[in-house]
């Protein structure tokens, strides 16, 4: 790839926060970018996994131009997120085993000739995983972010399974806590996480998240946070100082949080702030779940169930993924362009606003676009 650094001129916006020290988007640099925002972008994805106290959390980043080649491409086997009597070949062999290819490949270099980077936090919905969303987390970090999610205790797969399962719990449901906790690492950057030491911009901060995780929309008072975006999710973002912009997306047909509650979210919350509708999909439009399958085409529910998985009813009941709905793909694309643009928007000083208006233009199942002011 030949893309020439770009320095993003906005002026600085500095904003000082306790436990944070801006570098601000005059003093960052990144490659040029696609223009549309759900293009991907120039650089390869990067992926580390590490501990940050209880939590496992795995890291996406922008790596050095090249550094890809030879590598495969990372993969996630779902029946890791499966409690503890289910996982590996114990219930789902392995031939039947969905498995997730990343765009992404593990323990690359970090492109050190650019940033520091902006950080985006991801938290996964109810009876989901951190690799729910995998195309959206590698997408940004192709396009400049660093980004980060965890499987959360208490709301991941594994533990709302474990339930009915009668296996062990990972721990309480504390998602706060474990955002604050995921905040403080990616602050010290030291021990496992020392290879990020100067790369990360700790006062330019996106917290998203999915359904039970659009919690992220009330943490606008953390520091160095920015934006916050909830995904198919009903609670509106808190007035703060610091908060530049919050963003909604919600889908006409979502069986699980209505649309009209996204909506009202987006109503509710302070401005600046922008809605998107997807037309035709359901609650896991913001996510690559209904498409997730094994070799045989089977999807996560449909080999859960067929394999006699404990709890695979209960967790068919946030399974909003029906045959006449959108190819998720098609919802994805959307739903990358408008999370992309906002985020650039914000935390890259860039001027995203003509690629959000062109939004409902250039892509379909686009149901409306609402912003403020």
């Amino acid at each position: 790839m030949d893309a020439a650094p770009t320095i993003v001129d906005a002026g600085p916006r500095e904003r000082t926060d306790a436990g944070a020290t801006s570098v601000g988007c005059e003093a960052s640099t990144r490659l040029a970018v696609p223009d549309e925002p759900e293009a991907r972008g120039p650089w390869p994805v990067g992926v580390r996994t590490v501990t940050v106290g209880r939590l496992t959390v795995d890291v996406w980043y922008p790596a050095q131009l090249g550094s890809e080649t030879g590598v495969a491409p990372a993969t996630y086997d779902v029946r890791d997120w499966l409690p503890e009597s289910q996982r590996g070949d114990a219930v789902i062999p392995d031939a039947d085993a969905p498995i997730q290819t990343c765009d992404c490949h593990r323990d690359l270099p970090i492109d050190a000739e650019h940033g520091p980077y902006p950080l985006v936090v991801f938290v996964h919905g109810t009876a989901a995983f951190r690799t729910q969303s995998l195309s959206f987390l590698t997408h940004w970090a192709s396009r400049g972010f660093v980004v980060v999610a965890t499987d959360h205790p208490g709301l991941y797969l594994g533990d709302l399974l474990a339930i009915v399962c009668a296996d062990p719990r990972t721990g309480p449901r504390m998602l706060e806590e474990d955002v604050d906790a995921m905040l403080d690492a990616m602050r010290a950057t030291s021990g496992e996480l020392a290879w990020l030491a100067g790369r990360v911009d700790p006062a330019r901060i996106g917290l998203a998240g999915h359904s039970a995780g659009g919690i992220v929309t009330s943490l606008s008072d953390r520091a160095g946070v920015r934006v916050v975006i909830g995904l198919s999710s009903n609670g509106a973002a808190r007035e703060d100082p610091g908060l530049e912009g919050s963003l909604f997306v919600a889908a006409t047909d979502d069986a699980v949080v209505p649309y009209s509650s996204t909506l009202s979210a987006y109503e509710g919350s302070p401005e600046p702030k922008w809605f998107l509708g997807i037309q035709g999909s359901g609650h896991l439009a913001p996510s690559d779940l209904c498409d997730l399958e094994n070799e045989e085409g089977q999807n996560l529910l449909a080999v859960a169930q067929e394999h006699g998985v404990c709890g695979a009813q209960f967790a068919g009941m946030l399974f909003d993924c029906q045959p006449d709905h959108v190819d998720p793909e098609d919802a994805r694309v959307v739903g990358r362009a408008i999370t992309t643009a906002v985020l650039e928007q914000i935390l890259w000083c860039a001027d995203r606003s003509a690629a959000i208006t062109a939004i409902p233009e250039r892509l379909e199942h686009v149901e409306e676009l609402r912003s403020a002011p």
